[in-house]
């Protein structure tokens, strides 16, 4: 298969996910938040952090906000990503509480307004939850193919790297494939947590 060939396919996997999770019902999407908030919110890489990055959903995704608000009575920071200023294609990381003033983005999600806020280093980040378009058993993710996690999180695979988050990836079971293929420069995940169970990676 061509490079150009499997561009294409994965391109055509990534709108069949896409669409696997839209079809979603509200009722179906806040039952897969609880579920998911009941099975991450037991896991070590939850329990040991206080600095916690999470996402808004808009096209779908599983949504962490219940996660989110298990952190905030929990006494934990949490975090949003927002497209970075200066660096074209990156990410920041604001603080976000239930009072933080926010702005919608040139994608149309709503971030905390980088006026107001000082952003957080990513290797300063405890645990990095983020959102998956497709995942296998395997711990290999498919993500909307922008690339913003991989080049932010990038200094994980440098050597000598000394502090850095635990990624994990969030989905819907139902985005759950036999194989996806990988990339040399995709960012390898802690594990994976859906609305059914946790996929240890590593």
């Amino acid at each position: 298969m061509t490079p150009q060939q499997q561009l294409l396919q994965k391109k055509q996997l990534r709108q069949i996910l896409r669409e696997r999770r839209r079809r979603l019902s509200p009722s179906e999407q806040h039952q897969a938040s609880q579920h998911l908030k009941k099975i991450l919110c037991r896991q070590h890489c939850y329990l040991r952090s206080q600095r916690i990055a999470l996402y808004l959903t808009n096209d779908g995704e599983i949504d962490p906000k219940e996660i989110a608000h298990k952190a905030w009575q929990q006494g934990k920071q949490c975090f949003l990503p927002v497209l970075h200023p200066l660096k074209s294609g990156w990410l920041q990381f604001l603080p976000w509480t239930p009072t933080t003033r926010m702005k919608k983005n040139r994608f149309g999600i709503p971030e905390p307004d980088a006026r107001f806020y000082q952003a957080a280093p990513a290797w300063s980040l405890d645990l990095v939850l983020l959102p998956l378009t497709g995942f296998d058993r395997k711990g290999h993710r498919m993500g909307m193919g922008g690339g913003f996690y991989d080049r932010t999180f990038a200094f994980i695979n440098t050597p000598g790297c000394i502090r850095a988050p635990q990624l994990i990836g969030l989905a819907h079971e139902c985005q759950r494939v036999d194989q996806l293929p990988i990339n040399s420069w995709d960012i390898p995940l802690a594990g994976i947590a859906s609305d059914q169970q946790f996929y240890t990676t590593n």
